[in-house]
């Protein structure tokens, strides 16, 4: 693994073990910008910064970089007073990918503060197959409900379950391409 993904993932730990995740804003754009910014300061130059170039992933083209400013606000303003209108904000977020890297993981933490603050749960992601986890976002523009059921399958009261949260954001590298084990990881 290369090292600003070790270092990355060290301060996603900290993020928790610190308490910090408590002063993030929950649901906003400000929060994720808070999330990417406290994994990636000292990584990335961009890092809790819009991106202003076009990116794709896997062929797919996330939103125009132009369109983000205007985007933003309106995904902010999305419900999220259930579970269903949690993740049509969670999938149009993805769409938007606002940052150069390092989205996937910031956004499954946002997610997760969300789904706890509204609904006192989280996803146990390390019940959450990489595979199934990739396509269901992959066509969840088109219709949703592959990822709602997955997601929602996979949700858990154990909202302070330091093993939870941990494992899920080990998972959340996996799903990135790299494997985890005791806080060290390596590429695939």
């Amino acid at each position: 693994m290369e090292n600003i993904d070790k270092k990355s993932l060290d301060k996603a730990y900290h993020l928790f073990e610190s308490g910090d995740i408590n002063n993030i804003e929950i649901g906003t754009f400000k929060g994720l910008q808070q999330i990417h910014e406290y994994i990636f300061e000292g990584l990335y130059d961009f890092a809790g910064e819009i991106r202003e170039v076009n990116i794709s992933k896997g062929g797919f083209r996330f939103a125009n970089s132009l369109y983000l400013k205007e985007i933003l606000p309106r995904i902010e303003q999305m419900p999220q007073n259930n579970f269903k209108e949690i993740i049509e904000k969670y999938v149009e977020m993805n769409i938007a990918h606002p940052f150069m890297e390092g989205n996937g993981r910031t956004m499954r933490i946002w997610l997760d503060s969300i789904l706890k603050n509204k609904l006192k749960k989280v996803v146990n992601w390390k019940n959450v197959s990489k595979e199934l986890y990739l396509q269901s976002m992959e066509r969840s523009p088109i219709n949703d409900l592959e990822i709602v059921t997955l997601l929602f399958e996979n949700l858990t009261d154990k909202i302070n379950d330091k093993e939870v949260i941990f494992k899920g954001i080990e998972q959340s590298y996996y799903y990135e391409g790299y494997e985890t084990n005791n806080k060290q990881t390596k590429k695939d």
